[in-house]
This record gives C-alpha cells, structure tokens and sequence, in this order.
C-alpha cells in the first residue's frame, strides 16, 4: 500500500518522523544538514511504483525529535538501522546527500549486510574542503549569532526583499531555495542546538574533519554510485574523482551546471540515473567478502 503521509516510530523514547511510500526493492534517503524529507518529496513519485521508498527526517532535523545527545555519524546510522528493525526490512539501497551520505558510508561500514547499493549525491566525507558557512557554525559564537539572524524580525525582512526581487523577474535557484527553507527552521533553540551538534560532529574551523577514505575500501564490495553537480560551492565536485581514484569501479554522474543539490536541479534526470544504477546493479552477481 502506498503511503505518502509521514509516521512517527519511536526510537530511544524520541520521535522520528519519515514517508513509508510504495512496495518492492526498498530505498533509503538521507538528507543533509539543514534538510528534511521534503527535499526527496518529488523522487517519492518517481519511484514508488516499482520499490518501496523511505524518506526519513534525521533526528534534530523537520519533524523529527531534537533531544540532546549523540548527533555522530554513528548515532544517525543506527537510528536509520533500528528504522529498518522496525519496519521489518532486511536490505537497502542507501542515497545520501551531503551529510547524508557520510551516514550512508557510516551505515554501510556498520551495518554491511543491509546494504545492497550505495548512492552518494554531493557527499561529506571524501575531503577535508567545505564551504565557510558551515566551518563558521563551529565558531564559539555561532549559537548566539544564529538567535539574531534566525529571528523572526530579520527572516520575515529578507523574505520581503526576496518577493520584491521576485517581482522584478528574479527566481532563486534550487541550492538557495533548499539552504533557504533549512534556514528558517533555525527560528528555535532546540533546532539550533541540534544544528550546532550536528554541523560540530563532521566539521571544524579548517574543514570537515571525518574522512571516509579509510572506509571506502571496505564498502567497494557493493555498487557505489556518486553524483555531484560541476557548480557546487559547497562541497567541491573533484571529491567525487578522489573517491573515484579510492573506488576505481563506481559510477560517477556528473551533472553540468548544477549546485549542491542535484537531486533537485534536475529530478528527472537523477530518477532515470538512479532507476539504471539498481538495475544495472541488481544484474551483477555479489562481490566476494575479502579473506
């Protein structure tokens, strides 16, 4: 049965809200810092007729739970696990995008025999390079600096400025549009702890400071597919050939003039690469566990 409306499953006494949409081979997205499960709503349609597609909220993240704690790539990855446990599914494709795909290489490294393919979109993780915005959220200050720029008097007088150059014909790309919303939902303190735990954990003031180069070696037993966009300036698009350099035999898409976000640059597109990736993939016969 096809589910579009969000649940809520209860995980360690918190909330975790997440889209439960159609049957067959299950997907698993994971955004990135900032976002949430509407950043995926119009791939759910795009694929739900032929898998069961999950779309959840990370903890601290949307509609999800934003309790103090553990916001680690490993605390992420388990929760995504014991989602699963829940539902009862064995095995996914994992697709994450920016922080989300550090959790999909975490998640593959703890959990190997969950995974069937792994989809990196604009990933954290394969480089030390990001963008100031993010190395700035490490900074002393920042939670104090986010009540003032998060607030509703300064949201509501940007927003203003932006419909009158809306009027004047200009129209904001997918990347503003996306870190926009993910912005205006820092407008209280629990989301902006959870914001400051979660950027804290993958980043400090010289970069991102988790690698998963260590890992990757360990996960190219299954198919690995990266798509990044040639103008993202938040994560640089070389990344995806050092991962390629670490991983000789994944698939890199790149997608020419997008940002940071692909996935929304060009959905129909990304769909289709996606769609031929498991595919292609489910044809190939497993690859032997090393010893």
């Amino acid at each position: 049965m096809v589910r579009t409306t969000p649940r809520t499953v209860r995980i360690h006494g918190h909330d975790l809200s997440f889209v439960d949409s159609g049957s067959g081979p299950a997907l698993l997205f994971i955004h990135g810092i900032l976002g949430s499960q509407r950043q995926w709503a119009r791939l759910v349609d795009g694929l739900d007729d032929e898998h069961r597609v999950l779309v959840p909220d990370l903890f601290g993240h949307g509609d999800s739970a934003k309790p103090l704690g553990d916001y680690s790539l490993s605390a992420h990855a388990a929760a995504l696990r014991d989602l699963l446990d829940h539902l009862g599914i064995e095995r996914v494709t994992l697709v994450g995008h920016s922080l989300g795909g550090g959790i999909a290489m975490q998640f593959s490294y703890l959990f190997p025999e969950r995974v069937d393919r792994l989809v990196l979109v604009a990933s954290g993780g394969l480089g030390r390079e990001v963008n100031l915005i993010l190395r700035s959220a490490t900074l002393p200050l920042a939670e104090q600096v986010l009540s003032v720029v998060a607030s509703t008097p300064v949201l509501s007088r940007v927003e203003a400025l932006g419909r009158g150059a809306a009027r004047l014909g200009w129209r904001p790309g997918a990347d503003l549009d996306a870190i926009w919303h993910g912005f205006t939902s820092l407008g209280d303190g629990e989301s902006r702890r959870a914001f400051l735990a979660t950027t804290r954990a993958v980043v400090d003031i010289g970069g991102q400071s988790i690698s998963a180069h260590d890992h990757l070696e360990s996960v190219a037993r299954i198919p690995i597919l990266i798509v990044w966009g040639s103008k993202d300036r938040m994560i640089p698009a070389w990344h995806a050939l050092s991962a390629q350099r670490a991983v000789p035999d994944c698939r890199v898409e790149l997608f020419e003039g997008a940002g940071h976000f692909p996935h929304l640059d060009d959905p129909e597109r990304f769909t289709r690469v996606l769609r031929e990736f498991v595919a292609d993939s489910s044809e190939e016969p497993p690859a032997a566990l090393p010893g």
